[in-house]
């Protein structure tokens, strides 16, 4: 038996599939989820499991380098642009519009984890990074500027 972390079968094995760059969405009990996309469905019940909890859990597993989320999350829904902020310190930020996270970026994700979450712009994108430190702490190594502040 596993010690900790993600228990669930799937969600833990489509984590393990994941790479530099790939993107996965965490999103809410009514998002469309395209035919052709990895589905993880943990909605149980409303609100079961929540947003917040799926996104720290998994957060725990991942290096995320960026945080994508529609543009009215941060207008519309500030204790949860809050939140992923404090989650999610080393990542940068970005916004869609509502429409894009429905469409384009969906179509873009290789996982999309569906939560029982009832809560507004509760779409959430997470691209894939790299342990830095790992890569590009050996000797002789030249880090690209791009990652040089998170050694």
């Amino acid at each position: 038996m596993k010690r900790n972390g993600i228990l669930n079968v799937e969600l833990s094995g489509a984590l393990a599939t994941l790479g530099h760059t790939d993107l996965l969405m965490v999103v809410d009990a009514g998002f469309p989820i395209p035919r052709t996309t990895h589905r993880v469905d943990l909605a149980i019940a409303e609100n079961l499991p929540d947003l917040r909890t799926v996104l720290s859990l998994i957060s725990d597993e991942l290096i995320v380098e960026g945080v994508v989320r529609a543009e009215d999350v941060t207008t519309n829904s500030p204790h949860l642009e809050e939140w992923l902020q404090q989650q999610f310190t080393d990542a940068e930020f970005t916004t869609r519009t509502h429409a894009d996270m429905l469409g384009e970026l969906a179509k873009q994700a290789k996982v999309i984890v569906r939560t029982g979450a009832f809560e507004p712009w509760g779409n959430i994108g997470l691209y894939c990074g790299v342990d830095v430190p790992r890569w590009f702490g050996g000797e002789g190594i030249i880090v690209p500027d791009y990652y040089a502040s998170k050694l």
